[in-house]
């Protein structure tokens, strides 16, 4: 486990939740995600929260997804509220603030965040919520779940942001990726439905499009410490389930990885 205490401060922060991305699905596309996997595996693990509004607000609250299994060595927060009575680890970083993107506006972070599905949306009061966690929240309809080139829209307009934040100022960049999310199947020519097989193709597009926002990343003047994770997976007709917000393996297992560019 990195020590957050040394992170935090000395590195910008960048978190990406890839939306609705199955951990069999990332798992399969590994060896096609130079990206996000050039210099690693996916981390099994398990959400706290079976759709997008649920598992943010445990995000955001420092509660990242658990290490999907019982050793409990393992089971470290990178993130805690102070005084909670909980014995914590030397190496979490305990914030004092109702949350971290609060915690690390606190600490001198410029906090960005760049939506993607409906609940970033800021179209209605409860659309408003998790963006107003940050200093800054954009969205656009470009960036959500029914335009195939959403992810670069994101990406675009993140550098365009960074271009326009001081290269010694301390940054944490949220952004929500919505591609992954259903309606997906248009990133397969010809096929109707979203599928195991449609995910794979549009996590292959997330990967390529997220390559210009790392090197943007790699070329600010402190190194970028990311977290990198879905928020929850999707059933497709396993056990006849179909969707999320429901209590299935496949709901609950998702991909994670924290690395530093």
């Amino acid at each position: 486990m990195p020590d957050m205490n040394t992170i935090v401060g000395s590195h910008d922060i960048l978190m990406i939740t890839l939306d609705t991305l199955r951990y069999d699905v990332a798992k399969l596309e590994e060896q096609h995600c130079p990206n996000l996997c050039g210099s690693g595996t996916w981390e099994k693990r398990h959400t706290p929260g079976s759709f997008t509004y649920a598992a943010h607000h445990a995000f955001f609250g420092g509660f990242m997804p658990t290490p999907a299994n019982t050793d409990k060595a393992s089971h470290i927060r990178l993130f805690h509220s102070r005084n909670t009575g909980m014995k914590t680890h030397p190496h979490t970083w305990l914030f004092d603030t109702p949350d971290i993107v609060s915690g690390f506006a606190a600490e001198g972070y410029r906090t960005i965040c760049i939506g993607g599905v409906i609940f970033f949306t800021k179209k209605n009061p409860l659309a408003k919520v998790l963006p107003g966690y940050f200093q800054q929240s954009y969205w656009r309809m470009n960036f959500g779940v029914t335009h195939p080139r959403s992810t670069e829209n994101q990406v675009n307009h993140a550098l365009k942001l960074l271009g326009q934040t001081a290269p010694d100022e301390k940054l944490f960049l949220f952004m929500n990726v919505s591609a992954i999310h259903g309606p997906n199947h248009y990133f397969v020519e010809g096929a109707r439905e979203d599928s195991v097989e449609t995910q794979r193709a549009a996590l292959r597009y997330v990967d390529k499009a997220l390559g210009p926002l790392f090197s943007a990343m790699r070329a600010r003047e402190r190194p970028t410490f990311c977290l990198v994770f879905s928020d929850h997976g999707t059933a497709y007709g396993e056990d006849g389930y179909h969707g999320h917000r429901l209590a299935h393996d496949v709901v609950w297992t998702v991909p994670y990885r924290e690395f530093i560019l």
